[in-house]
């Protein structure tokens, strides 16, 4: 390939004790319909001792995807070798592909043409799972530009994208090399905020996430002070970029109920009380960003509980545990006032217990929510749903009508003749 030509995409293939799936990782690249010569691989083997690097250095010899090797210590985590990557890329788009996983043989055309024709920054490629769960919320269709507040983009903020270098380079944008988790999520977020726009390719499956026999997942690393301090990160990235008011809450819903909720699930209260106390006070950092905002979207269950995480009640956490841990449902009470809207409310532990000191507005349902198996929706959504049904009878009591009567004039125009 003539070293002067430009590629369109540099793939970043940070490599760690990698066999078998490496194999399967790279020849997944070089069968991408886009062509070698658009394609360039920079791989790092991070001080793997399981045959990676050698594997490496023989791909790189044969290859007709122009490929640059490094061979380093190991660095501890995948900021590292993604760092690495980045700083010597040279291609119009760079693509982190982690060594376990691989490629759809469109993917990177798919992605790139996209990208061309929307002028985003960033791409999501459809996911499909080996082994392994992926999200699937935000691949209904394909968006030439998603709203970052009203999609569901925000749930998938791993490095497994398309990203314009250009804009990388502009933001210097790097993945923090102090976290041993949850980095990507801060890399990622901040992308879709600085930069200009994200696209959606929904129609193909593009990355394929392979669960590993071994169990060697790069999520699975860190402690949950680790975990606290990429959460903090997140809502802290989030209030650097976004002014406080309604767009704000409603990404910051992502930290709250993405990460910090999942540290107050049953397990929770099988850990030793220091721990438990440990949490809280890790968890007081990014509580600062939790009001009543962000708490408008979140279901009632879960706003309990991180209320209860915000205001540091141990007692009154356990017991929102507890009551989830043993599948109770909540008593719905619905309460008509007098010029005013209804309330709904779940009666979740602590309800109108004046000792806690708990608002009933805590507990009123704003969100699509559920008591058990039964669906429960906030008033305006029941009022919402009246007004269609009462539409739709309507409707339907018009082209009846009109229907009667074209027969009616038919009937006439017949007995007439």
């Amino acid at each position: 390939m003539n070293d002067s030509l430009v590629p369109d995409v540099t793939v970043v293939v940070g490599a760690y004790e990698a066999m078998p799936y490496l194999v399967r990782c790279l020849e997944s690249v070089e069968s991408q319909t886009m062509g070698a010569d658009r394609i360039e691989i920079v791989a790092v083997d991070d001080g793997s001792t399981d045959g990676t690097g050698e594997y490496l250095e023989e791909f790189a010899a044969r290859s007709k995807v122009r490929t640059t090797l490094v061979r380093q210590a190991n660095s501890g985590g995948p900021s590292g070798p993604r760092n690495v990557g980045l700083s010597l890329a040279r291609g119009r788009y760079v693509f982190f592909l982690d060594a376990d996983d691989f490629l759809g043989d469109e993917a990177l055309d798919r992605m790139v043409t996209m990208a061309d024709r929307a002028g985003t920054d960033v791409v999501l490629g459809r996911m499909a799972g080996r082994g392994r769960g992926v999200p699937r919320s935000m691949f209904h269709e394909s968006v030439e530009r998603a709203d970052v507040y009203s999609s569901r983009i925000i749930y998938a903020l791993s490095a497994q994208k398309l990203f314009r270098r250009e804009m990388l380079c502009r933001l210097g944008l790097t993945f923090d090399e102090s976290l041993p988790t949850g980095e990507d999520s801060l890399f990622t977020m901040e992308a879709y905020l600085a930069g200009n726009g994200v696209s959606v390719v929904a129609d193909y499956d593009c990355y394929y996430l392979v669960g590993r026999e071994d169990g060697k997942h790069a999520t699975r690393r860190g402690t949950y002070a680790d975990r606290f301090e990429a959460l903090t990160g997140l809502t802290r990235v989030i209030a650097r970029l976004e002014p406080p008011g309604p767009r704000r809450d409603l990404l910051m819903v992502r930290p709250f109920t993405v990460g910090l909720l999942q540290q107050f699930g049953p397990g929770f209260l099988r850990q030793p009380e220091s721990e438990q106390r440990d949490k809280l006070r890790l968890a007081a950092a990014m509580t600062g960003h939790w009001n009543d905002g962000v708490a408008g979207h979140v279901r009632v269950g879960d706003r309990v509980v991180l209320e209860c995480v915000a205001r540091g009640r141990l007692d009154l956490l356990k017991d929102m545990v507890e009551f989830a841990a043993a599948k109770s449902v909540p008593e719905v009470v619905r309460e008509p006032r007098t010029g005013r809207r209804a309330c709904v409310y779940l009666a979740y532990p602590h309800f109108r217990d004046a000792a806690a000191g708990l608002p009933d507005a805590l507990y009123a349902v704003t969100v699509p929510d559920w008591a058990g198996n039964c669906r429960v929706l906030p008033p305006e959504a029941q009022a919402l749903t009246v007004r269609r049904v009462v539409r739709g009878v309507r409707r339907r009591v018009r082209r009846l009508v009109r229907s009667a009567r074209n027969r009616n004039t038919a009937s006439v125009q017949q007995n007439r003749g």
